[in-house]
């Protein structure tokens, strides 16, 4: 195997700028001065995300849902493969770290949502409290997802003997040459951070 580009453009700047505002979102949300940030960085997440699950279905091959996503029992075996030091190695997602990203998106979609219903005053006579805790909740489920998904990273690293947290700033990985993408689309990272802020400033106003 050699060194392809696997990783577009959208693809790395969404994940990093996903891990900043996810962050930057959880460290403001006791701060009632910081309340506004909070939500433009939850605005902001929310923008990634929906970004992201459009590019799964229009993106480069490694970035399509239809590239990584696998049935419970692939997960199963790869995660058995790694036990026995035999993983399978994928110049994408491999079946774990693909259940971990589904998991994120969802999940920051729904504490997006849930945060929009509890900043909103117009939903505070329908259940604002049962909003704000539902949106704890599902933000403490995406700390834990994205803590699963970092020991993820390091055990398929040392497994793999590959750089994973590298490959998403350079885009390359391991692979077969029929298996790199054929360009980054640095064309669609101005559409990514556009459509983030529109959702951050729609969210917060």
């Amino acid at each position: 195997m050699q060194k392809i580009l696997v990783w577009d453009w959208p693809v790395r700047i969404g994940h990093w700028l996903l891990a900043g505002a996810f962050a930057l979102a959880w460290l403001t949300s006791e701060s009632e001065e910081l309340r506004l940030v909070h939500v433009l960085a939850g605005g902001t997440v929310v923008g990634i995300v929906l970004f992201r699950l459009l590019w799964g279905f229009v993106g480069t091959r490694h970035a399509r849902f239809a590239g990584f996503v696998r049935a419970p029992g692939a997960v199963v075996a790869y995660l058995r493969g790694v036990l026995a030091r035999r993983p399978v190695h994928a110049a994408g997602h491999n079946p774990a770290g693909a259940l971990a990203i589904v998991a994120l998106l969802v999940l920051g979609l729904l504490t997006g949502a849930t945060g929009w219903l509890t900043y909103n005053d117009s939903f505070a006579n329908l259940g604002g409290e049962m909003f704000e805790e539902l949106h704890e909740g599902l933000a403490t489920a995406m700390l834990a997802v994205a803590g699963l998904h970092v020991a993820g990273v390091i055990v398929g690293s040392l497994a793999h003997r590959e750089n994973l947290v590298r490959a998403m700033f350079t885009g390359r990985k391991f692979g077969e040459a029929g298996e790199a993408i054929a360009g980054a689309r640095l064309w669609a990272v101005p559409l990514l951070l556009g459509w983030a802020a529109v959702c951050a400033w729609w969210l917060a106003r």
